[in-house]
């Protein structure tokens, strides 16, 4: 894996980033709209996606990086579940219910993936690197 520099930089939180603007996007929908509490709760949980990858990221230790990974994907199920309120109640048709949830499936998977590789990597951050010398 590439050294990644910044967290604009890490595929998932791009992803993430792609998931915002379509939740924004649906949840600015006229019935949709008018549910200010889901609306609103969708909305917090797609932008914590984001937020906890970068905030993650930046605090420049493994440890810390992936139980914020952990957090962004629990924020990813979040969503999920409030996907299924927002097609129960006719906000979402099925096909963009779908969509997002293909989409909700891989940055998951991503988050996944991230954390295993970087539970397995031996690395411990860039403020440890400090005491390596």
């Amino acid at each position: 894996m590439a050294a990644i520099k910044r967290f604009e930089d890490i595929s998932c939180w791009q992803k993430a980033r792609e998931l915002a603007r379509i939740i924004y996007a649906l949840s600015s929908k006229a019935s949709f709209a008018k549910d200010f509490g889901l609306r609103d709760q969708i909305r917090r949980a797609v932008v914590s996606v984001m937020s906890n990858i970068a905030e993650g990221f930046e605090r420049s230790g493994t440890a810390e990086f992936i139980q914020f990974l952990a957090i962004a994907k629990g924020s990813v199920g979040e969503i999920e579940a409030q996907l299924y309120v927002a097609l129960d109640q006719g906000y979402v048709n099925q096909e963009e219910f779908e969509n997002v949830i293909l989409l909700a499936t891989a940055i998951k998977k991503m988050l996944a993936g991230l954390m295993k590789y970087l539970k397995q990597s031996g690395i411990k951050g860039l403020k440890f690197k400090a005491y390596a010398n």
